[in-house]
């Protein structure tokens, strides 16, 4: 996994992607947060910016951060200026550039097995959720054999996907 900025970076100029948002994302997510009133939502390691953008088109005032440069510009124009985006380090920075009034929602997409010290770093962001709002974590499903889940052996290793939410009091200190 990449360590640095710069390895980030020469990642996306050299054209790695990670997969597309997917018809079911997009479902689910049009589905499940519908934007409220004055909606803004924060997404964490937007990379090329295809979730920020479809969140923007679903109504949200949307802010995207990442720490590559490269991916940001790639986003910025492909996506233009229907969404904020900051280059931010969402572990180390002070967080000044983001809205002080907070988001009702928060997306970490393909993030959150990268993010160093994890719970500091989702119990800050779970302090930016306005009343009522909502952290959404997307991870790469354990693979599949035959149609059926992996073994626990084969799944070593792998991110699986969360079964259930909870509140941001209700996580582990």
């Amino acid at each position: 996994m990449f360590a640095t900025q710069d390895e980030w970076d020469r990642s996306y100029a050299e054209g790695r992607r990670f997969s597309p948002l997917s018809d079911r994302e997009r479902s689910l997510l049009a589905t499940h947060a519908p934007p409220p009133a004055d909606a803004r939502a924060l997404d964490i390691g937007c990379g090329v910016g295809e979730l920020a953008a479809h969140l923007s088109t679903l109504g949200y005032a949307v802010d995207a951060v990442d720490w590559s440069e490269t991916a940001l510009a790639e986003a910025a124009a492909e996506h233009g200026t229907a969404v904020r985006w900051l280059r931010l380090d969402i572990e180390s920075d002070d967080g000044t550039p983001l809205h002080a009034d907070g988001y009702d929602l928060i997306t970490l997409r393909f993030v959150v097995p990268l993010l160093n010290p994890r719970a500091r770093t989702l119990h800050a962001l779970g302090r930016r959720l306005r009343p009522g709002g909502a952290i959404v974590v997307v991870t790469p499903r354990a693979g599949r054999h035959s149609g059926r889940a992996a073994s626990p052996r084969a799944r070593r290793g792998r991110t699986r996907r969360a079964r259930r939410c909870t509140t941001p009091e209700a996580w582990p200190s």
